[in-house]
């Protein structure tokens, strides 16, 4: 039987014709088949990515905060070999003996030439060595603040004059501040993918009212209302935004996962904080429920407000 011939029974019998009948039958267009699953998935997919490469950089920046809050840094620039020993050993006596020190270690000559190996070559013994300052690596019981480092720095000239004291956060700033720019990044990219899968929505359902409008009018003649029609395009709206949900989902997840492999293989000590948490992992297990939530309701108004114009 066809669409317009089960309106015509159920009117002839007097009863409520959407009621009676499933949507599918009234409006055998009213499914938004084609691409539109796909666009959803792909539309979920790059969302999933974004939102966890996000997350993992907001883990990075908190975790290298975190590590390096009470860090200090004590460099001894002394182009004396003998002078700079006198007073490495002299600045790191008063570090130990200093409350608020948690720890202070001489950092080995040898470590030293080794990070600067990349940028000055190899350093080998004599006059023609170029100068490396000692460095001492302390840590505070708090944060190093400005305020801290101010009433240590003029103790610490009393017994090496040449001693530089920074905070290790400090040299962090930088980083952090680039690592804040991409997170916006990708959440600029994440409200662009939600715009485009909102207008592929609109456009989709558009189509939808346009291919259905006879069936339509009849439907509202014999009673049925615009929320009754709206409801068809949602459960068929809803049902391929599921499907695309599930699909997009799994792809940026195994995209993640393959990620984080290769950058765990990389054996960094920042990037090894970068992992995603069990909260991070339900954030994105929720991002096709509100792709779906967002679908759907963008078919309900693109619905109603087209029927308010059409009849």
């Amino acid at each position: 039987m066809s669409a317009f011939a089960a309106i015509a029974a159920a009117a002839r019998r007097g009863l409520p014709v959407v009621n009676r009948m499933r949507g599918e039958q009234l409006l055998t267009q009213a499914r938004l088949a084609g691409p539109m699953p796909w666009v959803i998935a792909i539309m979920i997919a790059l969302t999933t990515i974004a939102a966890g490469g996000a997350l993992a950089l907001n883990n990075v920046a908190n975790a290298a905060r975190a590590e390096l809050a009470g860090g200090i840094t004590v460099q001894i620039v002394e182009a004396s070999p003998a002078e700079r020993d006198r007073q490495a050993r002299a600045a790191l006596r008063f570090l130990n003996a200093t409350p608020g020190v948690e720890n202070a270690a001489l950092v080995p000559k040898e470590q030293v030439d080794r990070l600067m190996e990349p940028w000055l070559g190899a350093q080998g013994e004599g006059d023609e060595a170029i100068p490396l300052p000692a460095l001492i690596d302390a840590s505070l019981d708090g944060q190093a603040t400005q305020d801290r480092l101010a009433q240590l720095r003029p103790r610490l000239l009393a017994v090496a004059p040449a001693a530089r004291i920074d905070a290790q956060a400090s040299w962090l700033r930088p980083v952090v501040s680039a690592i804040r720019s991409l997170q916006y990044l990708a959440l600029a990219l994440i409200l662009l993918l939600a715009a485009a899968s909102t207008a592929a929505v609109w456009l989709a359902a558009r189509t939808a009212l346009g291919v259905n409008r006879d069936t339509i009018e009849i439907v509202h003649h014999l009673g049925g209302t615009d929320a009754q029609i709206a409801r068809i395009f949602q459960r068929s709206v809803a049902r391929d935004a599921v499907l695309g949900g599930i699909a997009g989902l799994a792809a940026g997840l195994i995209a993640i996962v393959g990620l984080t492999r290769q950058f765990a293989a990389l054996d960094s000590g920042m990037l090894a904080g970068g992992g995603l948490t069990v909260m991070d992992w339900l954030l994105l297990v929720f991002i096709p429920l509100v792709g779906v939530i967002l679908a759907t309701l963008t078919a309900r108004f693109t619905v109603l407000s087209a029927l308010r114009r059409m009849l």
